[in-house]
């Protein structure tokens, strides 16, 4: 490790002009974020275009988090050991959730696949029937009295 001045205003962030950088980055991939986003509300639902969009919104995404931990957190100073102790763990977790989700969506094409109730139950379409509500007080059964005896 240098003990240098040169190392210790590179790990301090180096003024302002870093911190302009910094700020300036950060807004342009919002503006850039923002503006995917209100063009992609005009698209079709079922669009292969809507869905580049989308993972260009998360990359995006994950790239202004990257450089927010890096800056904000300081691990862009840290040793290569410490920044693979968090994004190792990190990827794992997503990883992890992204395998659940894939199995539980099989999972349930799988069940209406091998029982064929849930199939049937699933495909039937029921109708609905409209009450009107003067015909609810007419199908009311009449409450019956009873005597008392004395």
């Amino acid at each position: 490790m240098e003990h240098t001045i040169a190392a210790h205003e590179e790990h301090s962030g180096g003024g302002v002009k870093e911190i302009v950088r910094v700020t300036v980055i950060l807004s342009v991939l919002t503006v850039v974020e923002l503006a995917l986003g209100f063009w992609m509300m005009g698209m079709p639902l079922e669009s292969g275009l809507r869905l580049a969009v989308k993972g260009t919104i998360v990359i995006l995404m994950l790239a202004k988090a990257f450089y927010i931990v890096g800056y904000f957190m300081h691990l862009k100073h840290e040793v290569k050991n410490l920044i693979m102790t968090i994004v190792v763990p990190l990827c794992l977790f997503i990883w992890f959730i992204i395998a659940f989700l894939y199995d539980g969506n099989s999972f349930k094409n799988l069940r209406n696949t091998y029982d064929p109730y849930k199939k049937e139950v699933s495909t039937i379409k029921v109708e609905k029937k409209e009450v009107k509500h003067e015909e609810k007080k007419t199908e009311a059964a009449p409450v019956e009295e009873k005597k008392v005896v004395e």
